[in-house]
């Protein structure tokens, strides 16, 4: 069965960190962009990063650089996001996502939903004191 499965998400206190991971099983991230989304109540879904494994290329919205760290396994069947420095506006549904589309990340905070044929399933991350 081809799937990505999130987990990792929790509870933290301001500050803290936490680390996702994105499992593919059925097929290989290596030929694709990973994305990482997240959509809190009321908002609309944000691209937060992105990994390609063509050419190591990254991606980050500007509210999680510097804080947000994506990274891939070797084998190309897991992608992680390290979150570190969490602050209560990240609290939100995340999801990974490959785009079948692209092997190659874009730069912009815009993305297209057709280029994403798998998506996860969403963890939830809530920050809060």
């Amino acid at each position: 069965q081809v799937q990505l499965v999130e987990s990792g998400g929790g509870v933290v206190h301001p500050g803290g960190s936490l680390r996702l991971s994105c499992a593919a099983s059925g097929f290989t991230l290596a030929y694709y962009s990973i994305d990482w989304f997240r959509q809190a109540p009321g908002k609309e879904r944000e691209r937060v990063s992105c990994i390609s494994y063509s050419d190591s290329r990254t991606y980050y919205a500007d509210s999680v650089k510097g804080r947000f760290t994506s990274s891939g396994a070797n084998a190309a069947d897991t992608v992680w996001l390290q979150m570190n420095n969490l602050k209560p506006e990240d609290t939100a549904v995340y999801y990974c996502a490959a785009n079948t589309i692209r092997s190659r990340c874009s730069d912009s905070p815009y993305y297209r939903q057709h280029e994403y044929n798998y998506w996860g399933q969403g963890t939830q991350v809530t920050v809060s004191s």
